[in-house]
């Protein structure tokens, strides 16, 4: 019996050669509408599905393959007599390989079509395809990416498409048809206002690259960019250096989100997804020099972002330092150049998030979801608590240290001046241990300086570490039982206390 093969593709790259290939290896060729145009075009004998199904594509287009002369010739078992009967009973024919994928429907949502344009790029009979063709895969060969076309026609060429290979192929048709309608579920939750969570959550992910590994030798690790164009890492593009590694991207990631929370030019230093630097200046390079001074020997190895385009004065800085990778919206003509000079560092261009979605985590046996921290600071929103008011220059210290503070792991304190963190307290057990941290750090450089919490002060003890180091104002979001202990320290000491109202813890 012949064999016979199912064409319909939207992304036709390798298309005609692979058609002749199975066609050499004896296959009798069937496309659908567009597909049948362009293998006609190379002068490639096909012919269209309707000779299968008896029936025309109507609907313009939207009704095609939705019919048994095709989905039973791929659903039929072929170890099955009875299945093989009924065929030929109806006069159906089986189908032996489907080479399809599916309608650009992230490419088109992403591009900024309306909805009615958008709603048209949802595939229909291409997922059905693929999910009959891969769930009978013992007997049909499902071929989803063009990047498999030579290993598919390499194995027909030697006698056949072993089981291995056939389930390889299958699990990729599944996950493809999974990631395509977690797309379109993901789009339509973008169409409906805020609300609740979704009963089932979809994620859709298309691997970037393999990492050399995880977060250790021993663990592997891999980076999937989230939709179409998504912006930030998922759409960044390395102009410098090795290979990321997971922990580079954990990093970079960290630190292009604090950045992100502040107009003027600023610059972030993170090591572990905490940040040991981060400063505003009038000009870049002088936010990076300040950054890097707020704990040079934390610096050293760590991940830059900046929120403006990379000059060749800051890129002149940051080749004097080690640094494994460095994150800007884009370079200025000749900084790429200055940043050679810096053996395996990491340069990457990386615009901002398109769309954010929610912020997912994995545990064992679940799945975390929650939306993003994107509360920024309020003024009006703010209460204070303490005799004395901030001064207009406290006041713009204390947004800058609130800012900042929502991005270090809990529990957390920064220590600001000048719209410079010199002291930052991390993911420390007790609130008083991040306080005594970031006070050591900070030195003398704490005084007339401002401090924020991230969550209240259980105990006023926090709070006295910093007045005593000489911060004159200090921001937390209040709610402790000794909240008025809190505002009787700052009073004794003439300082001011704002409460938020709202905590930013980060775990």
């Amino acid at each position: 019996m012949p064999q016979r093969a199912l064409l319909s593709v939207s992304d036709r790259a390798g298309l005609p050669a692979f058609a002749r290939g199975l066609a050499r290896v004896g296959f009798e060729l069937y496309a659908t509408g567009g597909t049948r145009r362009q293998l006609e075009e190379a002068s490639i004998d096909v012919r269209a599905v309707s000779d299968l199904t008896g029936f025309p594509e109507i609907l313009d287009g939207r009704v095609k393959t939705l019919h048994p002369g095709v989905h039973a010739g791929l659903l039929a078992r072929r170890d099955d007599p009875e299945h093989l009967r009924t065929l030929e009973a109806h006069g159906l024919r089986t189908i032996d390989l489907v080479c399809c994928n599916l309608y650009p429907f992230a490419r088109t949502a992403a591009g900024g079509a309306g909805f009615d344009e958008v709603l048209e790029q949802i595939d229909i009979g291409g997922p059905a395809l693929l999910r009959s063709a891969a769930k009978n895969h013992r007997s049909v060969v499902v071929v989803v990416r063009p990047e498999r076309y030579s290993e598919v026609l390499g194995a027909l060429q030697e006698g056949g498409v072993g089981p291995e290979l056939r389930r390889r192929l299958a699990l990729e048709a599944f996950a493809h048809t999974a990631a395509y309608d977690a797309e379109i579920a993901e789009w339509l939750r973008d169409q409906l206002p805020q609300g609740s969570f979704p009963a089932e959550l979809t994620v859709a992910g298309t691997l970037v690259r393999q990492l050399r590994y995880g977060e250790n030798p021993h663990q592997r690790g891999a980076f999937y960019r989230l939709g179409q164009d998504p912006g930030g890492l998922g759409s960044a593009e390395q102009r410098l250096g090795s290979e990321l590694s997971y922990n580079n991207l954990q990093d970079a990631a960290a630190a292009m989100a604090l950045v992100a929370e502040f107009e003027r030019p600023a610059a972030a230093i993170v090591k572990h997804t905490n940040p040991c630097g981060v400063a505003l200046a009038e000009e870049l390079a002088m936010a990076y020099r300040t950054a890097y001074d707020c704990d040079p020997r934390s610096a050293y190895g760590g991940v830059v972002a900046v929120n403006r385009e990379l000059d060749v004065a800051t890129a002149e800085q940051l080749a004097e330092v080690f640094t494994e990778v460095l994150v800007a919206p884009r370079l200025a003509p000749g900084a790429a150049e200055v940043l050679e000079r810096r053996r395996n560092l990491r340069v990457l261009e990386a615009g901002p998030v398109r769309r954010w979605g929610l912020e997912v985590r994995s545990v064992p046996g679940g799945l975390l979801a929650q939306t993003r921290d994107e509360r920024g600071f309020d003024r009006r929103s703010c209460r204070v608590v303490s005799r004395r008011q901030p001064s207009r220059e406290e006041w713009e210290q204390l947004e800058f240290a609130w800012l900042t503070v929502k991005h270090v792991k809990s529990n957390a304190i920064v220590i600001a001046r000048d719209f410079a963190a010199v002291g930052i307290g991390a993911g420390q057990m007790s609130r008083v241990e991040a306080a005594e941290l970031a006070v050591r750090r900070a030195g003398e450089r704490a005084r007339n300086g401002v401090m924020a919490s991230d969550a209240f002060f259980p105990f006023p003890d926090g709070v006295e570490a910093g007045l005593e180091a000489g911060v004159t104002a200090i921001i937390q979001p209040g709610g402790s039982k000794r909240d008025p202990e809190a505002v009787a320290a700052a009073d004794r000491a003439g300082a001011a206390m704002v409460l938020t109202g709202e905590r930013h813890f980060r775990h």
